[in-house]
This record gives structure tokens, C-alpha cells and sequence, in this order.
């Protein structure tokens, strides 16, 4: 959590009343740094500099579909920590809205900016996750358009919340968001081409699913439970 803080920020419109706060947004630097850094990043997934344009992905592989859809799923984890962090005074808490803020948001950079770098779009026309050719599709609803995602409705429920509440809720809608991400970056390790980011989906799986037992032992010590699966 040692990131550089950037100045401080009026909250979006239609946000509810806080107070004006420092916050720590690297991702502009993060894609920055991910569009200086494509090409290494491809000649060390076993490319050389020459055949970067043909090795580029298509847009409809595993590689592209990963970038595109983990960057959304990350996008509302970084919304939820966003409403959290001005829902709680708790320390604990407030900290890890922020590692995961950070985190993701350099994350997101880096995928978004491997799509720049290979000339791909940021969306595509494809359903979320297709690209996992899982047996049954997910079915979005209510704006949750991927495991692990959110509703609309739970988001405003969250956003209802203060104190105690709004902690238990935050960690057990975050809980399911990153068992969702983390099987989605599992999905994708199985079936990488690309080094570089087959090693960011690998670092995801690790680092998501220790702050899952990190938050299901912060619900305990609340009196609460993990939503059921």
C-alpha cells in the first residue's frame, strides 16, 4: 500500500455527501507504464521484437477476452471500495478498501494497455467470458455481468449502509467478487499464450484468494458469514 497519492478529489456527482479525502489512483500511471512496457513484455513471452505484430493476439482470444472482462470485473471492485471507504471509520477496513483500489486499478492498467499495445478494442461484441467456452454461460442480470460480480441492487444496498453493516456487507459481497476473478484467472492460466499475462492471472488467483481468508476471518470477528455460494 506504499503507492504515491495523488491530490485530492470532489467525489462524482450523484455520490453521497463526504468529506473530501486523499485517495490513490495509479491506474493512468498504470497504463502508462503498460503501453511503455508492451513490447518487453511480449518479447519476454517468447517473441522478439520483429514479429511483435503478427504475434499480437486476435480479438477473440483467451488473451484479449481475459484483458477485457477482468478489467471490467475489476472496475466494480474498485466502485465498491470506493463506497466503503466513506461508510466506515474502521481502520481495518478503510485498508483494504485501499490495497484493493490500488491493486486493481494498476492491474486494470495493465490490461487495457496490453489491449492499446496489440491494437485491439476495449470492448467487444462477444458475451463476458466467452472466450472460457465454459459448458454453461453465465447469465447477466441486474448489471452483474459476470461471476462474482455485484448486482445493481446490492450496490445500492451497500451504499445505504454505515458502520458495522456497511464492513459485513462490503467483505461478503468482496469475498464473492474475488472468488468470481479468481476463477476467472485460473481460467485463463490453463489456457495462456501470452507470459506476461499469464503471470499477472497467476498473481490475481494468489493474491485474491489469501484476501479471501483475510476477509472471512474479519466477518468472524464481526459475528458474520460469507453469503452463500
Amino acid at each position: 500500500m506504499a503507492d504515491t497519492p495523488m491530490d485530492e478529489i470532489d467525489e462524482p456527482s450523484g455520490a453521497l455527501p463526504r468529506r473530501r479525502r486523499t485517495v490513490w489512483w495509479p491506474a493512468a500511471l498504470a497504463a502508462a507504464v503498460a503501453l511503455c512496457l508492451g513490447v518487453p513484455a511480449l518479447v519476454a513471452s517468447g517473441t522478439s521484437a520483429s514479429s511483435t505484430v503478427s504475434a499480437a493476439p486476435s480479438t477473440d482470444s483467451p488473451e484479449a477476452g481475459f484483458a477485457r472482462d477482468m478489467a471490467t470485473h475489476h472496475q466494480q471492485a474498485i466502485d465498491m471500495s470506493f463506497i466503503i471507504r466513506d461508510r466506515t471509520d474502521n481502520a481495518e477496513v478503510r485498508g483494504l478498501a485501499f490495497d484493493i483500489i490500488n491493486t486493481q486499478a494498476n492491474q486494470r492498467g495493465m490490461l487495457m494497455g496490453w489491449l492499446a499495445q496489440w491494437g485491439l478494442t476495449q470492448a467487444s461484441p462477444n458475451p463476458p467470458m466467452a472466450w472460457m467456452h465454459m459448458d454453461q454461460q453465465y447469465q447477466p442480470h441486474d448489471g452483474s455481468l459476470m461471476p462474482g460480480m455485484a448486482t445493481n441492487t446490492q450496490l445500492a444496498q451497500l451504499q445505504s449502509l454505515s458502520g458495522k453493516a456497511a464492513e459485513i456487507f462490503y467483505l461478503q459481497l468482496m469475498i464473492q467478487h474475488h472468488k468470481g476473478g479468481a476463477a476467472m484467472a485460473q481460467g485463463y492460466v490453463d489456457v495462456a499464450k501470452n507470459a506476461a499475462e499469464k503471470s499477472l492471472a497467476q498473481s490475481m488467483v494468489a493474491s485474491q484468494t489469501s484476501e479471501i481468508q483475510l476477509m472471512t476471518t474479519m466477518l468472524a470477528e464481526r459475528g458474520a458469514q460469507p453469503l452463500p455460494d
